[in-house]
Formats: structure tokens, sequence, C-alpha cells
């Protein structure tokens, strides 16, 4: 088999992969994984975004409401990691996409560190594992299309999720002996 053939074999399953994936994926994190592959974090159409926003069963304004975008003067962008709350809880949050989680993991992994992302983690429970997986679906994005310092963005996550892990795992029994004490 000539490499070019073994290439396009291992493109072509990754893709199959990664649709299959997206199924898990919440429809405002359908829609800002689209939107992101076609415009990244600059404005795009409130009329596209609209149209999108109808093919995966979620509203610009729900998006907005959400914390993942702002559309303003017939413009829609995602949010940057900077322009997120700086003390946003995902416990009190009433409506968290992964695409939320994942980009505030990788925000309190590049100001805090690990354990930063670690207590996030904590909090974000089951949504975490979800999280990771769409850091790794981001960073092939950004990989094929030479976005390399989103790229690497996203790769820092994953590299560094089964320290994460293992940190946030470790806090976990002090949490519960803390509540259990009262104090």
């Amino acid at each position: 088999m000539r490499v070019r053939t073994a290439l396009q074999l291992i493109n072509q399953t990754l893709d199959e992969y990664f649709t299959e994936q997206e199924g898990e994926f919440d429809a405002d994190t359908r829609w800002a994984l689209t939107w992101f592959e076609q415009h990244q974090f600059e404005d795009g159409s409130f009329g596209d975004a609209e149209t999108l926003s109808k093919a995966k069963v979620t509203s610009v304004q729900g998006l907005a409401s959400a914390g993942i975008l702002t559309a303003k003067a017939g413009k829609v962008r995602l949010l940057r990691r900077d322009e997120l709350p700086q003390h946003w809880n995902p416990t009190t949050d009433l409506r968290v996409p992964v695409w939320e989680a994942t980009q505030h993991l990788i925000h309190a992994l590049d100001r805090l560190g690990e354990s930063g992302a670690a207590k996030l983690l904590g909090q974000l429970g089951d949504r975490g594992e979800i999280a990771r997986d769409l850091a790794y679906r981001l960073y092939s994005i950004c990989d094929r299309k030479g976005w390399t310092q989103e790229a690497i963005a996203y790769n820092s996550l994953v590299t560094s999720w089964s320290e994460i892990s293992r940190l946030t795992a470790t806090r976990q029994p002090e949490k519960q002996g803390t509540l259990a004490l009262g104090i």
C-alpha cells in the first residue's frame, strides 16, 4: 500500500470516529464546533449563525445566554478564553455546554496550572471526560488548518489530562471528608 493511500484511509477513519463522537456533544457544543471550524474566534454574519443554530437545534440567543458567544450589530463571534468570566462556577450555571466547560478548563490550566484545572474538573463531574474529547477534536481541527496557537492550547489540556485527573481524584476524598466533618 502506498503511503498516500494509507494516509487517506487513516483520515477517513478519523473522520468517521469524530462524526460519531460529535453525537455525544450537546447542541450548543455541536454549533460551536461547526462555527469554530469555519470562523475560529472571528466575526461571522448573524444570518449564518441563525441558520446553523436551526440545523443544530439551538438558538443564537440561547448560545449567548449560555456564555459562549457574543452577538451584536448583525455579527456573531465565539468568546475567546480571555473573555470568559473569571469566577465561573459550573455547579451554579444553568446551561453548561461542553464547549464552555472545555474553554474554561483550558483557561484554568493556563492561569492556575494543573491544580486549578483539577479543581474545575471536580466541579464538572461527568462532563469532564467529554470536555477532554472535545479538546482533542479541536486540536485535530486546529492542526489540520494550521492554527498553531489554538492547537497548542487544546493539546495542553489533552496532554495534561492524566495529571489533572489524578489531582482531581486526590481532591475528592478531602472534599468529602470536610463535608462529613461539617468544617
